[in-house]
């Protein structure tokens, strides 16, 4: 085969790859809407736990530092759970500034209606906020809504893989479970999800009273 017939042969077998990704990926996104939701208690720490075991050759690969401080029991599907935490935790092992080793800590707080649970006074906490942060590209706060909408991308295919769907399926499970997601960002310097989630589905809570910009971590224990 020629030069010309390699390269164009390597082209098509490229966009026939990022087509099936991308096919997979609207199909996980559809199925979000269709699927029976099935209301089981999830152990986030054990799900974390799996995720890292998953994710262990690229974090070996990356030298990346993933910390977490212990989190609670909630209910929802533990599927779109795992797909919501390892979507957020893999983008942070991918949007890396070159030279700079991964550092992933995620955080918890519990929450009442009236706002952050203190250590001193016996609140009974109706939501929990994680908040997940790295070190690293980050991204412009102009463009804080718009990670979240579908084939949103904020870098170019030849610099970063995906289909621009990722974040907008972890928008579409955080509001399955009656949660809610926000992101900041520092172009260079990193970014951080912040996921508040209801400890129970059945509840009619309403949204706990705080604001995601003051975060003061509180590990639950």
């Amino acid at each position: 085969m020629s030069e010309d017939g390699r390269n164009y042969l390597y082209r098509i077998n490229n966009a026939a790859q990022r087509m099936r990704l991308l096919i997979s990926d609207l199909l996980s996104f559809s199925r979000m809407s269709t699927i029976q939701f099935e209301n089981k208690p999830v152990n986030l720490n054990q799900l974390i736990s799996e995720i890292l075991n998953d994710l262990e050759v690229l974090i070996q690969q990356q030298s990346a530092v993933v910390s977490c401080a212990k989190l609670p029991m909630i209910e929802g599907m533990k599927v779109q759970l795992q797909q919501l935490f390892q979507n957020l935790i893999a983008n942070s092992l991918k949007f890396v500034v070159k030279g700079r080793p991964p550092i992933i800590t995620i955080e918890c707080e519990m929450l009442s209606n009236s706002g952050v649970v203190s250590q001193n006074v016996k609140n009974e906490p109706t939501h929990c906020r994680i908040i997940l942060r790295d070190n690293g590209i980050g991204f412009d706060e102009k463009y804080q809504d718009k990670i979240f909408q579908i084939f949103q991308r904020l870098h170019g295919k030849s610099e970063y893989e995906g289909t621009g769907i990722g974040l907008a399926l972890c928008k579409k499970i955080v509001e399955n479970h009656k949660g809610t997601i926000v992101a900041n960002g520092v172009s260079g310097e990193g970014a951080t999800f912040i996921i508040t989630l209801p400890l129970k589905q059945n509840s009619n809570q309403n949204e706990p009273n705080e604001k995601v910009e003051e975060i003061r971590t509180y590990s639950y224990s």
